[in-house]
């Protein structure tokens, strides 16, 4: 069973890494409409509508990170950064008012706990690397606001 165990696992990693590929692509196609990211990211391809300069970029970073990373602790890391993410999400969901059709106030809060609860739980090292890009990425965009109010 070892064998097809591990398969498996390949398999259902595999899946998962496609779809956070998507995801995060589109995440930087919204951050580069928006300035925050170098506006060439921001390009969709004319005839299949995708962010082609975004998702080549991601791939390139997971690839990168892949290679010359523990694939243990890439994967902890992500995790954490994906979580902190939907976090974000559920926080933002209790500033919706009712006519944009808030949920009631117990999901947004169920799911912020759930999620910190989560990211906090992994492992110390995935916890502090991912914490200290936050910080990195929290002092960028402060510096970036100071400067582009002068």
């Amino acid at each position: 069973m070892v064998p097809l165990v591990t398969v498996g696992a390949a398999v259902a990693a595999l899946g998962s890494l496609l779809a956070l590929l998507l995801g995060v692509s589109r995440t930087v196609l919204a951050m580069a409409r928006d300035g925050h990211l170098p506006r060439v990211l921001d390009a969709v391809h004319p005839r299949t509508g995708v962010p082609h300069h975004a998702e080549t970029a991601v791939g390139a970073v997971v690839a990168v990170v892949a290679a010359v990373a523990d694939v243990r602790g890439a994967i902890g890391f992500s995790s954490f950064g994906v979580l902190v993410y939907y976090a974000i999400a559920n926080a933002s969901a209790l500033t919706l008012p009712a006519a944009e059709g808030r949920p009631p106030r117990v999901v947004p809060v169920a799911g912020l706990a759930g999620c910190l609860l989560l990211a906090f739980s992994l492992p110390l090292t995935s916890t502090l690397a991912g914490g200290a890009v936050l910080a990195v990425g929290l002092v960028v965009w402060a510096v970036r606001r100071t400067l582009g109010r002068r």
